[in-house]
């Protein structure tokens, strides 16, 4: 086992890689500037090994520095969530980072994460909007809530939430202007509203899951936000296609009209995805189990 002084060293080295500064990781950790060094310089002569580029104004991780970090940083976590998992009880608490699909999120979980925080007033939320792919671990977020498949998410802990048909719509004003399409095929003469992911239009899913196809749209309008899309669809730019719970009071109000039902039966998977940890720590636990019962009674459907 290694000796305690060797652990406060993994310490100073992840607070200082960190921080950029051994003025700043001093005031961190609520010691001296030649103390941080100090460290610094005994786990290098113990490892053998540059860990930091030194000049008079900055530091900077070596190669080795980078790789030595990662491991640590991973460890510290993992002793971290341990003593969460003793110390809370079992109970949510601390800080929550927490990233979303900016309109699904807005509407279907955060009036849940709200409720937990109210039941578990020890819980903090960090929360993000966005509807493209970020990887939790360069982020630093705790929860993805993601549409779709895993192809980007291999390295994360995945689990479905359930899943939502998806629908193909437009307002009356528009179809009744430019008409209603009754073929796929009969969507390329039309103007579309989609989103837009990683510098190119997110494509349609047709067919059923059991004839699985796509359909790159004439995407008049390309929008990187959910609620984006919607807006444009009610304002009458052009069809759209989007899970069913994001536009299901519009349809039943009337202020959306779907198309083409029978050519589209696919549905999208709603995964909660987390980074690998020898101890889920409950924050997160109680989040996916909440929300997980909840898709369960039909509140993501």
């Amino acid at each position: 086992m290694p000796p305690l002084e060797s652990l406060n060293g993994l310490v100073t080295f992840v607070t200082t890689a960190r921080s950029g500064s051994f003025t700043e990781a001093a005031d961190a950790l609520g010691i001296s500037r030649s103390a941080v060094g100090k460290a610094i310089a005994r786990l290098e002569a113990r490892l053998g090994v540059r860990l930091f580029h030194r000049t008079t104004r900055r530091i900077a991780l070596t190669t080795d520095g980078e790789a030595y970090h990662a491991s640590c940083a991973a460890a510290l976590e993992e002793i971290s969530a341990a003593e969460a998992c003793l110390g809370s009880g079992g109970l949510p608490s601390g800080r929550l980072r927490i990233d979303m699909p900016s309109s699904f999120g807005r509407l279907m979980v955060l009036p849940v994460l709200l409720r937990l925080c109210r039941q578990y007033p020890d819980l903090q939320l960090t929360m993000t909007f966005t509807d493209h792919f970020v990887d939790p671990i360069e982020e630093g977020i705790d929860l993805l809530i993601r549409f779709g498949g895993l192809h980007h998410a291999e390295h994360l802990v995945a689990r479905r939430l359930g899943r939502q048909r998806l629908v193909t719509c437009a307002s009356p004003e528009y179809l009744q202007m430019h008409g209603v399409p009754r073929t796929v095929e009969q969507l390329a003469e039309h103007r579309s509203i989609v989103g837009f992911r990683h510098g190119q239009p997110v494509a349609w899913r047709i067919g059923s899951d059991d004839a699985e196809g796509t359909f790159i749209p004439n995407a008049a309008y390309q929008l990187n936000d959910g609620d984006a899309v919607i807006e444009g669809a009610l304002a009458g730019l052009g069809i759209c296609q989007m899970p069913i719970s994001l536009v299901r009071g519009h349809l039943q109000s009337g202020a959306l009209q779907s198309v083409l039902d029978a050519h589209m039966q696919r549905y999208i998977d709603i995964h909660a995805l987390w980074p690998p940890t020898r101890h889920l720590r409950p924050k997160v636990r109680y989040v996916v189990d909440e929300l997980a019962r909840m898709a369960g009674q039909g509140a993501f459907d």
